[in-house]
């Protein structure tokens, strides 16, 4: 167990404190925070590496095993029904627990006080809910992923098309920050093992998938919220960052950590209540076992609540400022701040070398993890360059998304099957907790400076970094093929010449 903490330890700070080392440069430079506010940014900062760690501990003695566990005993319900409801629940209360949709929902509304937070959470939660249940389906009946992802998408842009514009920057951000350190793995685990135990035909993409479509859900539904809604906003509100009080340090996170703990609580329950419910029905797994996982939800609870407090208290409101002091300077400086903070981002988080290992092992080596880290790092440096355009410019989010899915939908007619399948579960995983944590705040400052309207500018940020790997793995997919298709020609001639 300490080995393993101290390896969790090392991802998060990976992850986090290069996003840190920026923040103090352009602090001590150009653009210095407010009083107080540097040691909240610090203190803030190693909460999230603790949290994150704890969290990471957790999810691997808890939220995996549980996912996996469940996605395999799914298949012995035998009827199609409940197994669809058990997966409607399990999508619902997995999102309600996903930090990154907690705090992207806090983003959101902060800026808009005409949206409930609960109505958010729970619209997100329930498409999330039945999009699991399509992705059980689809493995179950072995239904063609890339038909079933250009069809929901020409619907959902087609749905978008009706909505207004601030609807829909907020509905793909939901998409982006749902797939998540909680949701992906519990979900592509849980998609893994429905498809351990279920028939397989050739070409199978061995459980893939999964996440990919789950991540419709909530961009679905928030675009059905807004069409409910009439497109109506109440109020904008544009606050100038978090103001630095006179309260120590300790006080400042302690006032924080109370109800932080009590909706991280709230947030978890649904998930120990169906554990608990596929323990007596379903799994009957050794009290052992069950000891183990129980402690797992444990360290989620104390990771979380450390992780949204130093979010709360440090990263977010330090990086509404810093947006506001970036986004006075002009585009001359947000543009190329923005480009350095995207490819470090990317290479910062944890999922990140996850995913550039696991493509670099199913290429059998053709797809170098160097290759593959440079790429995304790339391709996000560049969304992020995208989003701060549109912050400058004010600029349709449909400039951006439309023609990024219509070219990442146009590559699954032409990339491996697989490929597809990890690009769409893996669109995510660069729109982690420094995306929806830090560089949607510092997107929101900079609007707000700039004289933009934050609600139409800044959100949206997050999907053009969650819409880049789709189009990356794609590409890199497509590399592998025509380098699998040269190998296979000269081993053909080599035969041919014997």
């Amino acid at each position: 167990m300490h080995s393993n903490f101290m390896s969790k330890i090392h991802e998060s700070a990976v992850s986090v404190i290069p996003v840190m080392i920026i923040v103090l440069i352009l602090n001590f430079t150009i653009a210095p925070l407010e009083s107080g506010q540097t040691p909240q940014f610090v203190v803030g900062g190693m909460l999230l590496i603790l949290g994150l760690a704890i969290f990471l501990v957790g999810a691997d003695i808890g939220m995996v095993p549980f996912g996996q566990k469940v996605g395999s005993s799914l298949t012995y319900l035998r009827k199609l029904g409940p197994m669809l409801l058990a997966a409607f629940a399990i999508g619902f209360a997995i999102t309600i627990a996903e930090p990154d949709v907690q705090v992207l929902a806090a983003q959101v509304t902060g800026v808009i006080s005409s949206l409930s937070k609960v109505k958010l959470l729970v619209a997100i939660a329930v498409g999330v809910g039945l999009f699991v249940m399509v992705g059980v389906i689809r493995i179950v009946l072995q239904l063609s992923l890339k038909m079933l992802l250009l069809l929901f998408y020409l619907l959902l842009f087609t749905v978008c098309a009706f909505v207004e514009p601030t609807f829909v920057g907020i509905a793909f951000d939901a998409g982006g920050a749902t797939t998540g350190p909680v949701t992906v793995p519990f979900i592509m685990a849980m998609g893994l093992g429905v498809a351990a135990t279920a028939k397989k035909k050739e070409g199978d993409d061995n459980g893939f998938g999964l996440v990919g479509l789950a991540s419709i859900g909530p961009i679905a539904a928030v675009a059905v919220m807004g069409l409910a809604s009439g497109g109506r906003m109440d109020e904008i509100i544009a606050e100038d960052g978090a103001e630095a009080g006179p309260r120590s340090l300790a006080a400042h996170f302690l006032s924080i950590l109370p109800h932080t703990a009590v909706e991280i609580a709230l947030a978890l329950l649904p998930i120990v209540l169906i554990f608990f419910f596929f323990q007596l029905v379903l799994l009957k797994l050794p009290q052992q076992q069950v000891r183990r996982m129980l402690l797992g939800f444990l360290y989620t609870f104390i990771g979380l609540t450390l992780f949204m407090t130093g979010v709360g208290g440090g990263f977010s409101p330090v990086g509404q400022s810093l947006g506001l002091a970036l986004g006075a300077l002009g585009g001359k400086v947000l543009i190329p701040v923005g480009l350095i903070l995207g490819a470090v981002v990317v290479c910062a988080e944890p999922a990140v070398w996850v995913l550039t290992e696991q493509v670099e092992s199913l290429s059998g080596g053709h797809i170098r993890r160097p290759i593959m880290l440079a790429a995304l790092s790339l391709s996000i440096a560049l969304a992020v360059v995208l989003g701060m355009t549109r912050v400058v410019t004010s600029l349709s989010i449909w400039y951006f998304i439309l023609p990024g899915y219509a070219l990442a939908l146009l590559l699954t007619r032409l990339a491996p099957p697989l490929f597809t399948a990890i690009a769409f579960d893996s669109g995510g995983v660069a729109s982690g907790p420094m995306s929806t944590t830090f560089v949607l705040s510092l997107t929101l400052g900079a609007s707000i400076a700039s004289g933009g309207n934050p609600a139409t500018d800044a959100f949206g940020m997050v999907a053009m970094i969650a819409m880049a790997p789709l189009v990356t793995i794609q590409i890199l997919g497509l590399i592998f093929k025509y380098k699998e298709n040269i190998a296979r020609k000269k081993a053909e001639e080599k035969t041919g010449s014997c």
